[in-house]
């Protein structure tokens, strides 16, 4: 699948699914655009991607702040002057629950980055995509169907909202020729945990699903190759789940 002359935007570029997702495109002839808080990492996943492809372009923002994630998709356009492929992938979450008395601390900490950040950037890369007849994709969750434990209820609200807004601008972006589909990884090998105040394990999750493994980075950017080429040119609205069985044992 060539991405040559095509330009991909990827929050959350800076490690995990996000890193592989620029490596991919890159690979494939890309021009890149990763967005993340931490230059070091940025730069790491630049070199990766400049082994295989072209140099991505570095957006430092952190995208939870209205005034930084609004000049991510004029960085882009300025850069390579169009966008063909808006990844919103970037996500955290923090702990908390009803009980504990801070699940709405919780719920405006997770959804400033994983629900209203993707709305924003959405908003503005629209037009930009709707000239290409790009495509969105949106990195869900399983979260967006289940809830695991109390402690990630705001994550999983946050996730099941964004479902229902990338199939509704879907519908909506459908008669403009742009398609935006959503994929649900279960567990992966990212560093969400290390920076989560959770005290769930890998060897946790491992053993919740049917193939008693955890999925990696490079698996999600393959879905997401498909997704955004040709190949998947009547698919929009739909959710694509890459659990390693979790859901089955639930």
């Amino acid at each position: 699948m060539s991405f040559t002359n095509k330009v991909v935007l990827v929050t959350g570029g800076s490690s995990g699914i996000g890193a592989s997702a620029a490596v991919h495109f890159a690979k494939e002839g890309a021009d890149v655009a990763i967005v993340g808080r931490n230059v070091t990492k940025l730069d790491n996943v630049a070199r990766e991607c400049a082994q295989v492809g072209k140099k991505p372009l570095i957006i430092k923002a952190d995208i939870s702040n209205d005034e930084e994630a609004k000049n991510i998709v004029q960085q882009t356009i300025d850069a390579f002057g169009k966008l063909d492929v808006l990844i919103n992938n970037a996500a955290m979450n923090k702990a908390g629950s009803l009980l504990a008395g801070n699940l709405l601390e919780s719920y405006d900490a997770v959804t400033a980055t994983n629900l209203r950040a993707v709305i924003l950037i959405t908003s503005l890369a629209a037009p930009h995509l709707i000239e290409t007849k790009g495509n969105i994709i949106n990195v869900s969750s399983i979260g967006g169907t289940m809830v695991p434990m109390p402690g990630f209820l705001a994550y999983c609200m946050g996730k099941a909202s964004l479902n229902h807004f990338t199939r509704g601008i879907a519908l909506e972006l459908a008669p403009r020729g742009v398609r935006a589909n959503i994929i649900s990884p279960g567990p992966v090998l990212t560093d969400i945990l290390e920076n989560s105040d959770n005290e769930i394990t890998w060897d946790n999750l491992k053993t919740a699903t049917a193939l008693k493994k955890i999925g990696e980075p490079s698996e999600i950017a393959e879905l997401m190759l498909f997704l955004a080429s040709d190949k998947a040119r009547s698919i929009t609205g739909s959710n694509y789940v890459s659990d390693n069985g979790m859901l089955l044992l639930r």
